[in-house]
């Protein structure tokens, strides 16, 4: 105990005799006053003492609680100079007015008093809440900065460490991916057996170097599916080579007469194997339904495509037609009627298709009923021709027609598209859960969720064409009207150019079908004509072409001016069709007030991945988009991503 401390009690002590014995002196004084004298002396003696004991002990109070205060100000300038804490104290002008030496250090400097703190730590600009909290790198050390700008205080933390062990564990997590030879049975059709194993030991050689390059557990799991497991880092260097193990394989096997390709699907973003594995596979799905030869990546909700860059191969077998017919036609016999819709702003496609499907419907002797939404440029005389049809043009519906006798026990075919945004009418699929869809353009990632059943072939011309094979397995005898047939060869032949994009052996075949059950090609001359007016509307558009990347045509439709959807892709067709383009992009304000964009090409450029990256999509050959603002925004979005894929790939050089 301190000695001011034993000196305060024996102050108290004497206090309490001193009130004691004043208390004897006022007794005494009653008794005899000799007395009483005695006492008052004795008292005045000890009130002496106490008040000399009062002021020894605040004369040792203040000088114990001046030790005190220098220790504990000693103690907290050797804290604040040595801890591992930056702190700055700023004026209103936001310069430094003082700083602990951990500042310096983690700057360089010896000082940095009256320098700005915004360009000292530039990430501070346009921070105004309150007690911000966030992350700096400066050199190789990675920062905490809490912010009270109230006070003026800013406190800084190194978290190096820490940040290192997160960006670390990003990196450790765990990759699965399928690789697949997507087109192994077309490519080695006719070869000999010691031709086809000479060709599969150089492709997986290629593959096993290629792993072992990356760092990439491989382990094949059948003769052309291979499992690869890699960590996030291997993932990203991946990415940064977009995969160049796509255009090695093909490379490769270029003097093939059908060249080798692989499809990958990679999953990330999640710590359960189990779910890994089916994101893998959902990938791998998508870049098949996309065509192959490609890559889908998925981290979490992130989905990125690479390659892509040639056409889906067709496929020489119609097994799987078959087996889709007989499933279809079971699914139709189990409704109670059946609901067929295309695409929004519908096309010769998706029209020939749904009445390609109705006609399977009325085989198998159930009810269907196309629902329409609206009679747009492109099918207009299609549907003139169809209205003066009462047997076909009867099973005709609006949309709110549809939701009146739509049941849950109704199947909802869908034509032409996969995305549940491009339907005719999205609500109708939330009426039932027995859902077809029918399609030949690739997989994107708006796709109807939980479709019964799914008839997605890239390599197709059209829908049509699908229907067509589709129908064949329907019924052996089946016959067909002269309008049914002729409808469904006009959609191949809108979407093949004449047959002269996107034709296959099968797509001659199903054209073949359709001309021996009474498809009338003169019919389809004169829907297909345009009048003078149209004509010269096209003109006008191509006038203002110009060339980008000296094989890219962009024409770009003057403000003001509205155009159908037809004639933009009409003239995207035209353009195509001059000397050293490889792919045309046409940019106009379309009559219903948005801006489309139609893009074609000769299929050295993937106009669906330019698409996409605007919203779009389509095929490699043939993809549009639609975009909300003005013209001179949608011109500008799109040379942007242009450059983008130039950068990326080198494609227009």
């Amino acid at each position: 105990m301190p000695k001011f401390l034993l000196k305060r009690w024996h102050g108290l002590h004497m206090v309490w005799t001193f009130i004691l014995l004043l208390g004897l002196t006022i007794a005494l004084f009653a008794y005899q006053w000799i007395l009483g004298i005695v006492a008052l002396l004795l008292s005045g003696v000890l009130a002496y003492y106490t008040i000399k004991a009062e002021t020894a002990f605040r004369r040792d109070l203040n000088a114990y609680v001046g030790t005190i205060s220098y220790r504990v100000k000693k103690a907290g300038g050797e804290v604040t100079s040595s801890i591992p804490i930056g702190i700055i104290l700023y004026n209103e002008d936001k310069k430094v007015e003082w700083h602990n030496p951990f500042v310096a250090k983690m700057l360089g400097q010896d000082s940095v008093i009256g320098d700005s703190i915004l360009e000292l730590i530039p990430e501070l600009k346009g921070k105004k809440e309150k007690d911000e909290r966030f992350e700096v790198v400066i050199g190789k050390m990675t920062y905490m900065i809490s912010l009270r700008q109230e006070e003026r205080l800013m406190y800084i933390r190194d978290i190096t460490e820490y940040a290192n062990l997160a960006k670390r564990y990003e990196e450790e997590k765990i990759t699965i991916g399928i690789v697949m030879m997507d087109n192994l049975d077309e490519a080695t059709q006719g070869m000999d057996d010691q031709t086809r194993s000479i060709m599969l030991a150089k492709v997986t050689g290629e593959i096993t170097e290629w792993a072992q390059k990356h760092q990439l557990y491989l382990r094949r799991t059948a003769a052309d599916r291979f499992l690869i497991i890699m960590d996030q880092k291997a993932l990203k260097e991946l990415e940064q080579t977009r995969f160049e193990i796509l255009d090695d394989i093909r490379d490769m096997t270029i003097e093939n007469k059908l060249p080798m390709t692989l499809s990958v699907g990679i999953a990330s973003g999640t710590e359960k194997l189990i779910e890994l594995g089916q994101m893998a596979q959902m990938s791998l799905d998508m870049s098949l339904g996309r065509g192959g030869d490609q890559v889908t990546v998925k981290v979490g909700q992130r989905l990125s495509f690479y390659g892509g860059r040639t056409n889906a191969v067709e496929k020489r077998t119609r097994v799987r037609a078959r087996v889709i017919s007989h499933a279809l036609r079971d699914l139709m016999r189990e409704s109670d009627k059946v609901i067929i819709m295309g695409h929004r702003f519908p096309d010769m496609d998706s029209i020939g298709a749904a009445i390609g499907v109705l006609k399977a419907v009325q085989v198998v002797g159930k009810e269907g009923y196309i629902v329409l939404e609206g009679i747009n440029p492109s099918i207009e005389k299609l549907m003139e021709t169809i209205a003066m049809d009462e047997k076909l043009h009867r099973w005709f519906l609006t949309p709110e027609q549809g939701m009146q006798i739509v049941t849950p026990r109704t199947l909802a075919v869908v034509v032409d598209t996969h995305k549940a945004s491009m339907v005719t009418e999205p609500k109708l699929l939330q009426q039932t859960h027995r859902i077809v869809i029918v399609d030949h353009h690739r997989r994107s990632e708006d796709f109807i969720q939980d479709a019964t059943l799914v008839y997605m072939e890239p390599y197709a011309s059209s829908t049509c064409e699908l229907v067509t094979e589709l129908l064949q397995y329907i019924n052996d005898k089946l016959t067909m009207e002269v309008l049914e047939a002729t409808v469904l060869l006009a959609g191949i032949v809108v979407d093949t150019k004449s047959f002269s994009l996107r034709t296959g052996a099968r797509t001659f075949e199903a054209a073949s079908f359709l001309r021996r059950n009474g498809a009338d090609s003169t019919l389809i001359q004169q829907l297909m004509k345009e009048d003078l007016d149209s004509f010269i509307e096209k003109a006008e558009i191509i006038k203002l072409t110009e060339i980008l990347y000296d094989h890219i045509a962009l024409a770009v439709a003057e403000p003001g001016h509205k155009y159908p959807q037809l004639m933009i892709a009409q003239v995207a067709d035209t353009l195509l069709n001059m000397t050293d383009i490889m792919a045309s992009f046409v940019i106009s304000e379309r009559s219903d007030g948005v801006i489309g964009i139609s893009a074609r090409s000769l299929g050295q450029i993937n106009v669906q991945v330019v698409m996409e990256r605007l919203g779009g999509g389509g095929h490699l050959t043939n993809a549009a988009t639609q975009l909300e603002g003005s013209i001179e925004e949608a011109t500008h979005r799109l040379t942007q991503v242009l450059e983008q894929i130039n950068q990326e790939e080198g494609l227009f050089e």
